[in-house]
């Protein structure tokens, strides 16, 4: 049994404008224990899709189980099943940090868990705050609560709506750290993320969304693997010339070019040195996460099993 199973879920709004369509027609399982991407550009329906295995937004089509049972059906099954942290800094700032947890664990009928409260407090770097009104708390505190909101009724399925959003690498790295245990331990974990550096390290597999569809679905090993060409990357003072255009990225001085071969290279910097540009710092790297992203997000280069 899929610890989440998408089966033809698709998803229409209505609006002044007339209908638009979020979802169309997605299909797929996240077995038990798995760490699984997914990801997409914004628009891409990953939010309304999470809203739908979450129960707060009811699909038009198909149906979504989570540990078999239907989110709409037998939601208060299937919401049991779920540790869900969302996008949005969402408190109450009438409560300190435990009574917070406290409250959470009452609605899912969880009592006499003192013990995991305090596990999860120290695990996530709250242990110094227990006492402190939510109110009190920076957003990467506040963020640190919601995790352990999501996690204090133990959930078989964890799920992380871009979790690490604006956030600081210290928060970044005991997140992941505990996640990944939990993960060991048998959890399966959701993780929605624009930091693709995060999904290709803890991601074993992944499906990519774009205007409400599946384009990719594969291990994250196989996606990279299958990935047909080399990135040179250096530094570079001035405007890229014209010709690059659409195919570099470029982030301040930082551009990053596929190149199939060596004569494909040698024709980049021979273009680069007629414009009179100058580089730095030139290397050749193999494609991660983010250049097969751009390249399935690219038209007609879906990646989706038959």
């Amino acid at each position: 049994m899929p610890a989440i199973s998408f089966q033809s879920v698709s998803k229409t709004y209505s609006t002044a404008r007339g209908s638009f369509q979020a979802l169309d027609g997605v299909s797929f399982d996240i077995e038990q224990g798995e760490f699984f991407g997914l990801l997409g550009p914004n628009g891409a329906g990953k939010t309304t899709l999470i809203s739908i295995l979450a129960g707060l937004v009811r699909a038009s089509a198909g149906r979504v189980l989570v540990q078999g049972h239907d989110v709409q059906q037998e939601y208060q099954l299937a919401r049991r099943q779920l540790g869900v942290v969302p996008q949005e800094l969402v408190f109450d700032p009438f409560f300190t940090v435990r009574e917070a947890l406290r409250i959470q664990s009452g609605y899912f009928g969880v009592k006499n868990n003192e013990a995991w409260i305090d596990e999860l407090l120290a695990s996530l770097g709250l242990a110094d705050k227990a006492s402190a009104n939510m109110r009190q708390l920076s957003g990467g505190m506040k963020r640190r609560v919601l995790v352990a909101q999501a996690l204090v009724h133990r959930p078989p399925v964890i799920v992380l709506d871009e979790p690490t959003a604006g956030v600081d690498v210290e928060l970044r790295q005991t997140l992941w750290q505990f996640i990944a245990r939990l993960n060991r331990e048998g959890h399966t974990v959701l993780l929605t993320t624009h930091y693709l550096e995060e999904a290709e390290a803890l991601c074993s597999r992944i499906a990519m969304l774009k205007a409400g569809k599946v384009v990719a679905l594969e291990r994250t090993s196989d996606l990279l693997q299958a990935a047909s060409t080399n990135v040179l990357r250096f530094k570079l003072d001035g405007a890229l010339p014209r010709e690059f255009e659409g195919k570099a990225r470029v982030t301040g001085r930082i551009v990053q070019l596929p190149a199939h071969d060596a004569h494909e290279i040698e024709q980049h910097l021979a273009v680069i040195r007629q414009a009179g540009l100058r580089v730095e710092d030139v290397e050749i790297r193999k494609p991660d996460l983010e250049d097969v992203f751009l390249d399935v997000m690219s038209v007609g280069r879906e990646r989706v099993p038959a």
